[in-house]
């Protein structure tokens, strides 16, 4: 199949972007808004600017999206939904403002927001930014074992308060933004309260850190190294018996501190206690799914513009075509768009999920929020490497709006939880504490390779497959030995994680589909579902194959029906990524879109 030098304009955008951003009662608006805030010329890339002068531009542009709060930086910090919009957003321009926000907005104005037990507190400088707020938790030989950490918060009966310490080398808060940068900042440091010698467990204790005139007496901050992606000024953080008040410890229902000096809680494990403290991370994976989600469609959008903007000889002819008539172009970037538009999906169900959740399934919600930051924070990962590889050297450039995508993906598979680390807890708890999914149903052959449902049942079956493969090996790894059941059983167990997350996704995408009433928008999105879908088969396809949930003659058409369904899909490109919505003042300011040459510094 050969298109056409201009994209063609087969299927208006405008129902396609209709459903991708309906999230919640206020989609269109809650969108749009923060799709105009960073439609500014504040927000366009900065080209010779020192890596000092980028960290400063990101606190600037943290300021000015705070000007533009519909409501108070407290009401932000109490909406999920509007948090993972402003992070989607800001994600496509410039990922150290996700950054700097999720950090000041969700960690740590968020985290003091949910402390109802003490007195309120006075937050108009943190509301108005006149101080930065950030969250220290990580130490540098505590990672994803933070419930470890070894910073203490001793209370003092006779000064009645808190002496915040860093015991150790490795205790030194690892990587938190930190430095001169955005002005005076105050922290929520994660430590161990100790009460008359005893750990009551890891607490959150509200430290100031620096003023105008640099860093306050006993705290000590040195700047990291440079690391890839969108720059934040990341730094090694301490404390030298640093004394604070009573009123800097952050309560709850895990813990609180009497007016007698006292400590009591509704909490008797010091790792739930942990838990509760930190809680503000399950909102922050939801932030950064949807940063990584922001900025893999704004790569596909810059991607697919630059397929019919850089022109190519044709064969034979002598004739020029553009990049997008070759389908191993342009079919690379459909299985791309298809992803894409089931990891939006799955975002906006398991937003959804998590707000309305009851108190009796927030272990359940707080694990699919896990396991979808995992599947499309790794997801965007390869979406955005793609893209960049697309677009050849152009894509090399910063200045041309790709280079940096994949390292901030980089940042959000590492952050608010390790990917890897998060999915092997979810797998430990699905093994026994999940529904399994329905038994496989044997094929006939007679079914359709794109008809939703057929492929949704497949993937029902793998995730079946998996989740009996998990309870088996987990069985049979020897009594006596837990780390020795789980190695036999982790592999399965990740298999299951994954199999799940497909099949939510899958999920969304097939609800998404019901909810078009154009029927040829909704055809078109029913293909790139069932693109999708096939993707995901396939890659399982012998294992279907073995458990009969596919025919050999189904193996055997997989690849014939891709091939059509790519076919039918083909004159729709343009318009499935100009449904991205990514704002013109961000794709024109982009030099390889104008098919200028990049300038030499």
């Amino acid at each position: 199949m050969m298109i056409t030098t201009d994209a063609p304009a087969t299927l208006d955008p405008d129902g396609l972007t209709e459903v991708l951003f309906e999230d919640g009662p206020d989609g269109a608006y809650l969108h749009g808004h923060w799709r105009k805030a960073v439609s500014a010329d504040l927000f366009r890339y900065r080209p010779g600017a020192r890596i000092e002068e980028r960290w400063q531009l990101a606190y600037d542009r943290l300021r000015a999206l705070n000007a533009e709060l519909p409501l108070s930086p407290q009401w932000l910090a109490g909406d999920p939904r509007e948090l993972a919009a402003l992070h989607e957003w800001a994600a496509v321009v410039d990922g150290a403002t996700a950054t700097v926000a999720g950090i000041h907005y969700n960690l740590f104005l968020g985290s003091v927001l949910d402390d109802e037990v003490s007195p309120p507190r006075e937050l108009g400088e943190f509301a108005s930014l006149a101080r930065i707020g950030t969250f220290l938790c990580t130490e540098r030989a505590h990672g994803n074992d933070a419930a470890a950490l070894e910073t203490v918060a001793r209370y003092d009966r006779e000064l009645d308060g808190f002496v915040l310490h860093t015991p150790n080398e490795g205790a030194r808060k690892y990587m938190p933004n930190t430095g001169p940068a955005g002005g005076p900042k105050t922290a929520l440091v994660a430590a161990r309260l100790l009460v008359d010698g005893r750990d009551q467990g890891v607490f959150l204790f509200l430290t100031p850190l620096s003023d105008r005139r640099g860093t306050l007496p006993g705290v000590t901050v040195a700047l990291l190294p440079e690391r890839v992606g969108s720059p934040v000024d990341h730094c090694v953080t301490g404390f030298h018996h640093v004394r604070l008040p009573r009123t800097a410890l952050i309560q709850g229902p895990h813990g609180r501190l009497l007016p007698d000096g006292t400590f009591t809680s509704a909490v008797g494990s010091s790792r739930k206690r942990f838990l509760h403290a930190i809680g503000r991370v399950t909102v922050g994976k939801l932030c950064m799914s949807a940063s990584t989600l922001g900025g893999c469609r704004a790569a596909l959008a810059a991607a697919v513009r630059y397929a019919y903007v850089r022109q190519i000889s044709g064969a034979g002819d002598g004739g020029r075509v553009p990049l997008a008539a070759h389908r191993s172009h342009h079919g690379r970037l459909l299985d791309c768009v298809a992803t894409a538009y089931a990891m939006t999906f799955l975002h906006r169900a398991v937003t959804e999920r998590w707000i309305t959740h009851r108190p009796e399934e927030r272990a359940a919600a707080e694990r699919l929020v896990a396991v979808a930051k995992g599947w499309i924070t790794w997801r965007s990962r390869d979406i955005t490497i793609e893209s960049r590889e697309r677009c050849g050297a152009q894509g090399l450039f910063p200045v041309n709006g790709l280079a940096e995508y994949a390292a901030n993906v980089d940042g959000a598979i590492t952050a608010e939880g390790d990917n890897l680390a998060v999915w092997c807890k979810a797998g430990a708890e699905m093994i026994f504490g999940h529904a399994s999914a329905p038994a496989p149903e044997v094929a006939t052959g007679a079914e359709d390779l794109t008809d939703l449902a057929f492929l949704r049942r497949a993937l029902a079956a793998a995730e079946h497959h998996w989740h009996s493969a998990a309870r088996r090996d987990l069985r049979g790894g020897g009594s006596g030995d837990g780390l020795g059941r789980w190695n036999n059983a982790s592999d399965a167990a990740l298999a299951l994680v994954e199999a799940y997350a497909v099949g939510q996704a899958a999920d969304a995408f097939v609800a998404a589909c019901a909810r078009v009433a154009d029927p040829a928008t909704r055809a078109v999105l029913a293909d790139l579902g069932a693109l999708f879908l096939l993707g995901q088969v396939d890659s399982r396809s012998g294992l279907l194959l073995v458990g009969k949930a596919l025919t050999a003659g189904q193996v055997g058409a997989l690849a014939g029906t891709r091939r059509r369904l790519v076919a039918r899909l083909a004159p729709h490109l343009a318009a499935l990524t100009a449904a991205f919505d990514v704002p013109e003042e961000h794709l024109s300011s982009l030099p390889m879109l104008a098919a200028v040459p990049v300038p030499r510094p």
